[in-house]
């Protein structure tokens, strides 16, 4: 009897050591996914943060903008905090904190009307958003906070900050996009970033 009950703690104690930490990490996770700093007092990017997520970072790096990279979930529905209910949506969240919020379809090469392979539209929409210094500090998201992500800092990259196409591929992969993914053969990349004609707007 008593290795039956040495072994149920056992069995207890091992899943309290690893579910607790596992639970901490993902409530973390979602708190401030990606959560990191571009340019300080300019540009910031993230993964899609619960509504607690969003509101500590607009206080911690006094966002003025969001900019939401994410055709396909243009106002998503945010738990408040991890796996919490209710759920706002993420204009909201900015509206209450005075946060103007813009939505940009981050993963569309070509809008209906343009010119198939020509410059992804999100590109101007974005430059228009960096342009305007009332809009700063900005914080731009799309889901994961890796791919549509990652191409638009390039893009602000070598537009503001004129580092090389090389530069910002380097910094892509460094952040999760992938080094198989970040290659010339990758049509994402090759539309937005070794393409990219600095100082042009459309």
């Amino acid at each position: 009897m008593r290795t039956w009950v040495r072994w149920g703690l056992g069995v207890v104690v091992a899943a309290v050591l690893i579910a607790a930490p596992a639970t901490y990490y993902r409530a973390t996770y979602d708190h401030a996914k990606r959560l990191r700093v571009v340019t300080p007092g300019k540009l910031y990017r993230c993964g899609q943060l619960n509504a607690a997520g969003f509101a500590e970072a607009f206080d911690r790096f006094s966002i003025k903008t969001v900019v939401n990279l994410q055709e396909e979930n243009r106002d998503p529905m945010l738990p408040v905090r991890w796996q919490g209910k209710p759920t706002v949506r993420e204009s909201e969240v900015c509206k209450a904190h005075g946060v103007k919020y813009v939505v940009l379809d981050g993963g569309v090469l070509d809008h209906p009307g343009q010119d198939p392979g020509s410059r992804p539209k999100v590109i101007d929409d974005f430059l228009a958003v960096m342009d305007d210094p009332t809009n700063h500090p900005v914080l731009i998201h799309c889901k994961a906070g890796l791919h549509r992500t990652g191409l638009i800092t390039a893009i602000y990259r070598m537009e503001y900050e004129h580092r090389s196409p090389a530069q910002a591929v380097e910094e892509l992969r460094a952040n999760g996009f992938g080094t198989f993914a970040a290659t010339e053969s990758n049509v994402y990349l090759d539309r937005f970033i070794l393409r990219f004609e600095r100082g042009v707007r459309r």
